[in-house]
């Protein structure tokens, strides 16, 4: 194995198979990001969402998909062309990885990068790992999407990495991440179900007492049809929205979607309308 990879892996530790699975995705994610920025993909566009949190600001679970917004609207912008590059970088650590773009009219845009489960098992973890539960032809996926509409507001600066290699990246600012989470506790539902950890990454903003950055948050609302067009989002109209979301969340389903993600998971029984109700006070807003 690569000496980068090997260091990279070093600081996991991982115990069982489902810590193993979870230890390679990361590492794909970060060879992923390395590749996007040696293609110029953070010219156009910034990282955020759970990912982002986990690897720039200490979030402690894990995280499957890559998510990215157009810093500026960009008609012409095509996430596949960016595919490329990203497949040089993996090809770069002995990696064979397959890039697809998901064909889809909306303003999100998606690819998937897709590799062979077993290969990647027995590559990084050579010892001790029984693949003999996984199928011949089993994939390793993780996704890419970017939103091609989003607001203004959001507000960026530059990071950088320096595993696998070092890189530069652009991310939006804690008080956006923040925004942007908010947004998703209030408007996202996935498939019928509750999305948890949305739920979880609220909490981590509300222990570090993040700053909410609310131009960008008014203007997410906005798109997505929570507040009126002309309307001005106040602390107390902010606080309501999330109130009535709180008194109606289902946090069984909540508990049951985040808790593969994370590895303590004593706090999860706290969960309920109590816990949530009482961090509307300590918004940092």
């Amino acid at each position: 194995m690569d000496s980068a990879l090997e260091m990279m892996l070093e600081k996991y530790g991982p115990r069982n198979e489902e810590e193993r699975e979870n230890a390679i995705k990361e590492i794909l994610q970060e060879i992923a990001l390395a590749g996007l920025s040696r293609g110029g993909f953070f010219e156009k566009a910034a990282f955020y969402g759970g990912t982002c949190l986990r690897i720039f600001h200490g979030l402690d679970r894990f995280s499957e998909d890559l998510d990215f917004a157009l810093t500026d609207r960009d008609p012409d912008f095509h996430l596949e062309k960016y595919l490329p590059a990203l497949k040089k970088e993996f090809l770069s650590y002995g990696i064979d990885i397959a890039a697809e773009a998901k064909k889809k009219d909306t303003e999100v845009q998606s690819a998937f990068l897709k590799a062979n489960t077993v290969t990647l098992m027995m590559s990084f973890f050579p010892k001790g790992t029984d693949v003999s539960r996984i199928m011949a032809d089993q994939k390793m996926k993780i996704k890419l999407e970017i939103d091609t509409e989003n607001p203004e507001g959001g507000i960026t600066e530059y990071r950088y990495r320096m595993l696998p290699s070092p890189y530069e990246i652009r991310i939006f600012d804690e008080t956006t991440l923040f925004a942007g989470k908010i947004h998703a506790v209030l408007c996202r539902d996935y498939k019928g179900h509750v999305k948890g950890r949305d739920y979880y990454d609220y909490l981590f903003y509300i222990g570090k007492g993040t700053r909410i950055n609310m131009e960008y948050l008014q203007n997410k609302l906005r798109n997505s049809g929570k507040i009126e067009e002309e309307e001005v989002l106040t602390s107390e109209r902010l606080k309501k929205m999330l109130e009535e979301r709180f008194r109606s969340v289902d946090y069984k389903s909540a508990v049951d979607d985040v808790s593969r993600f994370i590895t303590r998971k004593e706090s999860l029984r706290f969960w309920k309308a109590e816990l949530f109700l009482s961090t509307l006070d300590q918004l940092n807003i």
